[in-house]
């Protein structure tokens, strides 16, 4: 069979929704149009019982009970309130917080609403790998500090942060220890007793599920943690996020849950394989080929490299059959070198020289081996004078 392109390998931007999933899905959206509030009659119960199952699949992935599933429409929600509905709650919107600066936008632009609002965050540098120190985490905090925020794993350059010991650290203070875990969720296993977290935010269409969907994990034990709410106007979700439930989305959701939670142990060391193959091909064909962040405490899939002498942006259009992404963000004619790359003391030609690949479910060795020719070729051809290449 002829190799199908466009390739997809931006698999940390979003994922395709899985064939099981898609199929789950559709029959929900034929056959159960009720209102899970609805408790009068058999739509509304049919609709209720696909939510409470879906919370349960939430649950099992992350080792969490139902209970705890707040579902919302994706981690940038969970993200904010999580934070926000516990810094009204523990600190009256004043205190203080920690988090790094490897995180993600959802999680900053809370915690710079959190600062407007009279609280006070520090932000812990990363080291070099791409990892911040457990050690950093505990010198930041103060005596009012509520609560810690430090992601499960970084969405570009894919390394996992010490999440176990930093939960540790923060039980011990008596800190509540928030993670944006929307790139760890499903790709390796995330187990939320273990971690020691006490809000956990997951997002369906990373996971192969539909987009528009989400949750947040509240821990109802050891301790209890109470969030106030963002929005009003109904009693959905114990309050915390009122309107009708996306049942559909929910039920998909937790399909896609349940699946990961199956194929997860055979998925990921595959990736890890296709990615090893394409970075040896890339540092075996060519010179000045850079590594952004550690390798081995790394998501499977991940790869980001920085090519010198050349511009992202030249690269991606260079590779139009290959969807990757760029970690340098473009604003008219002009390159900013990604704020994360520069965050881990990347130099800013660098930083404006990479590209994020993330291998997912349906990459085959094939599309692999196709990709990481295409971008030597593009590379080779980028910083010969006079040539181009496509």
């Amino acid at each position: 069979m002829a190799l199908r392109t466009p390739i997809y390998l931006d698999h940390h931007a979003t994922t395709p929704i899985d064939p099981g999933v898609l199929s789950f899905l559709q029959e929900v959206q034929r056959d159960h149009f009720g209102n899970p509030a609805s408790s009068g009659h058999a739509f509304g119960w049919a609709a209720a019982r696909l939510v409470e199952e879906a919370r349960e699949k939430v649950a099992g992935l992350i080792g969490g009970t139902a209970r705890e599933i707040i579902f919302t429409s994706g981690a940038t929600e969970s993200d904010n309130l999580g934070l926000l509905g516990a810094a009204r709650i523990y600190g009256g919107d004043g205190g203080h917080m920690v988090t790094t600066n490897l995180e993600h936008e959802a999680v900053r632009g809370p915690l710079e609403e959190f600062e407007r609002r009279g609280g006070r965050v520090t932000v812990v540098q990363a080291l070099p790998e791409g990892r911040v120190a457990a050690g950093d985490i505990a010198a930041a905090m103060e005596k009012d500090t509520i609560l810690v925020s430090v992601m499960m794993a970084q969405n570009e350059i894919g390394t996992i942060q010490p999440v176990a010991e930093i939960g540790r650290i923060c039980k011990q203070r008596g800190v509540l220890f928030h993670t944006d875990a929307a790139q760890a969720v499903g790709r390796i296993p995330v187990d939320v007793q273990r971690v020691g977290v006490d809000l956990l935010s997951l997002s369906s269409h990373k996971i192969y599920g539909p987009k528009g969907v989400g949750a947040l994990y509240v821990r109802r034990r050891d301790p209890r943690v109470t969030l106030a709410p963002l929005h009003f106007g109904g009693g959905q979700e114990r309050g915390l996020r009122p309107g009708t439930l996306n049942v559909p989305g929910i039920a998909a959701f937790g399909e896609a849950c349940r699946l990961a939670g199956e194929v997860m142990a055979d998925e990921a060391p595959r990736l890890r394989a296709l990615r090893d193959r394409m970075w040896d091909t890339l540092k075996g064909s060519l010179d000045g080929v850079h590594l952004n962040g550690t390798i081995e405490e790394r998501l499977p899939g991940n790869l980001n490299v920085s090519f010198e002498g050349i511009r992202a942006h030249q690269l991606l259009s260079a590779l139009t059959v290959i969807a990757v992404s760029s970690s340098s963000a473009c604003s008219s004619l002009e390159t900013r070198p990604s704020a994360i790359l520069t965050a881990i003391g990347v130099g800013d030609d660098l930083a404006a020289a990479s590209l994020r690949i993330g291998l997912g479910r349906f990459t085959s060795g094939e599309e692999v081996d196709f990709a990481s020719a295409r971008i030597v070729a593009a590379v080779s051809g980028l910083r010969t004078p006079g040539q181009s290449s496509s």
